[in-house]
């Protein structure tokens, strides 16, 4: 019922992965591939689109807002659907991503000075966000077993113990690295956490893409009771490839803490509803977007056996296991160079292909490269066979 496999020229429309790969290295060959910013080269769900032609058609785009029980219910719905997760609509608030919102919660969750706990190698905009907040980066490293990673528990009790450290910014399913968190190693992390007064912000934001038989269990869903400690962060963007749309969910259980985002948010930052189009799309992501997520989530399957197969026979070196969740890869290619950051310049400027090297995920990362594989089958192949015809040659 979904053509995956048909590709779709993005160029001419904008697009930041396609049309502006000089952000990530200016000298990058026009004919590259992109392999980088992680929205997918699908289309969207027919729902979706025929909802915001009927949108368009109304010809009006003036203030918008997306308090209504029909947005709401559509959430709620789909997460109780899939997870059995009951959000309380009240609990909802709107922000056009999940970064600024991280900055938002560090503004109210901590004072200047104050330690902000990261399990790196992470999703660097969580580094960026503390850089610019005037707080610091406490590093809890994961724990590298050949590609598969595990949480530091015995650290990450030594830092949250330090009274300075108020925050965890937890990535779940994480992102670079791809594992879904078990129930015990999530409550062993929630409860190190609350036994010493450290708050979680939980970015969930990955958790509809997983691998088939793999479970994501939302963080909050374990601690009914204490949930007003945690702030989840979920969104339509990544599962729906709808990143464009500027549309997040923050769901904060606490009153007070509700209270203050809304003043702060609101008032402060100016930040007021989302668009027309944004809210059209969203509702009808969650209701009627299923469909085509099954499709997705089989197809997802298949590019990262392609990925399986193809590095066992033609680039037998690297370290690659299958995430359990996102549409990232994470490869260790230190066997074809000791210069990581280097390789991934060459690769974009002779290889045709770009990809991001993951020491800027962190110091934790610098062995490996991250890929997006959220596209067509002959895209992914192509980028496969530059990447490999590129490591032959050496550095």
């Amino acid at each position: 019922m979904y053509d995956f496999n048909k590709i779709v020229d993005r160029k001419q429309t904008n697009s930041l992965k396609w049309e502006f790969m000089d952000i990530l290295e200016p000298d990058c060959s026009p004919d590259a591939i992109p392999f980088w910013v992680a929205d997918m080269d699908f289309p969207c769900a027919e729902p979706i689109i025929e909802a915001l032609h009927k949108r368009v058609n109304h010809r009006i785009f003036g203030y918008s807002s997306n308090r209504t029980d029909a947005y709401y219910e559509s959430i709620c719905n789909f997460y109780q659907r899939r997870f059995n997760w009951k959000i309380a609509a009240e609990s909802i608030c709107y922000s056009p991503g999940i970064v600024p919102a991280l900055g938002y919660l560090i503004d109210l969750l901590t004072e200047p000075g104050e330690g902000v706990i990261l399990q790196s190698p992470v999703y660097y905009p969580f580094t960026k966000m503390i850089e610019t907040h005037q707080v610091s980066r406490i590093a809890n490293s994961l724990i590298d077993n050949n590609g598969y990673y595990e949480m530091d528990f015995e650290d990450l009790t030594n830092k949250a113990k330090d009274p300075n450290n108020k925050l965890l910014l937890f990535s779940s399913p994480h992102n670079p690295v791809g594992r879904v968190w078990q129930k015990d190693e999530l409550i062993k992390l929630v409860s190190i956490c609350f036994e010493n007064n450290v708050k979680i912000v939980s970015d969930e934001i990955h958790c509809d893409l997983l691998r088939r038989g793999v479970t994501h269990i939302p963080l909050e869903t374990l601690f009914p009771d204490d949930k007003d400690k945690i702030i989840t962060c979920i969104s339509p963007s990544k599962t729906f490839n709808m990143a464009g749309m500027m549309m997040s969910s923050i769901l904060i259980h606490d009153p007070n803490l509700k209270e203050k985002w809304n003043q702060h948010v609101h008032g402060k930052l100016g930040l007021f509803q989302p668009p027309a189009l944004s809210i059209v799309a969203s509702q009808s992501a969650y209701n009627d977007g299923e469909e085509w997520l099954e499709y997705l989530l089989d197809y997802l399957d298949e590019n990262m056996n392609t990925v399986e197969t193809f590095l066992k026979d033609n680039l037998p070196k690297a370290k690659f296991l299958i995430p359990e969740g996102t549409y990232l890869i994470w490869i260790d290619i230190t066997s074809y160079s000791n210069d990581i950051p280097a390789l991934v310049k060459k690769l974009a400027i002779k290889g045709g292909i770009l990809l991001e090297a993951g020491k800027i995920f962190g110091k934790e990362g610098k062995n490996y490269v991250r890929m997006n594989v959220a596209c067509p089958q002959a895209l992914l192949k192509e980028g496969l066979k530059r990447l490999a015809a590129t490591l032959g040659q050496g550095e």
